[in-house]
């Protein structure tokens, strides 16, 4: 039995404790747009304790970000917070961000060094007048307003990072400039994330570390993906979807399996905040939310009247 595992399935019953996030994306399209405002409307009964709206390099995509975040922030009950990179932009440029996010009524940001500009795998290589490291990115965020900061974290290590001491120091820097959490690379072995955190913690570092978990909806995506962010895919996973790449119905259904038994087990061991990687579909999210023992408001009436 594993050391965490004390005081097994006491928390599910309630579910008092815990406290989920969810991350989206912006829309490109007519068609998506209505995909993410149906998956925000799903999920804002669950009360999350923020969502987060991923951001990237370019104009377009920082626009919107900026009109997705802006919209949750006025038609919903929601608490956004706003990715923010790095990536191709001058200092300037980033700081003007900052501060329209400030104005439109954000106080969240996502701090990321962000993915290079050909891709994940590729080089990355600083903007000349641009931020150097997430660090200096934090630390200019903490000065501009008095926001919460949350950034990224690797249980298995980043896979540009060549040791573990390198990749804890990154993380210190971080904290150190000013991030009050961080959210984990998705990951599929819980083990990871235990040994993680107990790294963490010797190394001195106490913010929250809120493990981050991706419903499986595409196999081969996510093997793909975790390939170039240093993720592994252990064996027993690809045993669940072999065969089901033209079942979507029965993939659909074995991701939730898969993702509720992981969060399960993570809640079973102590893990009380969870921050889920919805791709923008509600229904696999809302279901292992409500396995966690949430319940909507909808659902709350309903069991009173019951």
């Amino acid at each position: 039995m594993s050391e965490h595992s004390i005081d097994r399935r006491f928390r599910l019953n309630g579910a008092s404790d815990i406290s989920v996030s969810f991350e989206f994306f912006p829309p490109k399209s007519e068609k998506m747009e209505q995909q993410l405002w149906s998956s925000v409307k799903r999920l804002e009964p669950l009360a999350p304790s923020f969502v987060s709206v991923t951001y990237g390099a370019g104009g377009s995509t920082r626009e919107r970000t900026h009109s997705t975040v802006s919209r949750i922030v006025n038609e919903t009950t929601l608490k956004p917070a706003a990715h923010l990179t790095c990536v191709d932009a001058t200092k300037e440029e980033v700081n003007e961000v900052i501060r329209s996010y400030w104005d439109a009524g954000v106080r969240h940001i996502v701090a990321l060094r962000g993915d290079p500009a050909g891709g994940v795998g590729e080089t990355y290589i600083p903007h000349d007048g641009g931020y150097q490291s997430t660090a200096d990115l934090v630390a200019s965020i903490r000065s501009i307003g008095d926001f919460e900061v949350s950034v990224a974290a690797y249980p298995e290590k980043h896979p540009e990072s060549p040791s573990w001491s390198t990749e804890l120091d990154v993380l210190k820097a971080k904290v150190d400039a000013g991030a009050t959490r961080a959210i984990t690379q998705f990951f599929f072995d819980n083990d990871h994330y235990f040994r993680y955190v107990d790294r963490v913690r010797a190394a001195g570092i106490n913010i929250p570390i809120i493990p981050g978990i991706v419903p499986v909806t595409s196999f081969k995506g996510i093997s793909g993906f975790a390939c170039k962010t240093g993720a592994s895919v252990p064996g027993w996973l690809a045993h669940r979807f072999d065969g089901l790449d033209d079942d979507p119905r029965t993939r659909e259904l074995v991701a939730a399996a898969v993702a509720a038994e992981q969060v399960m087990s993570l809640a079973d061991d102590g893990v009380e905040d969870f921050h889920f990687y919805t791709m923008n579909k509600a229904d696999l999210v809302y279901a292992i939310c409500h396995m966690l023992g949430l319940r909507g408001k909808q659902d709350a009436k309903a069991s009173v009247a019951a």
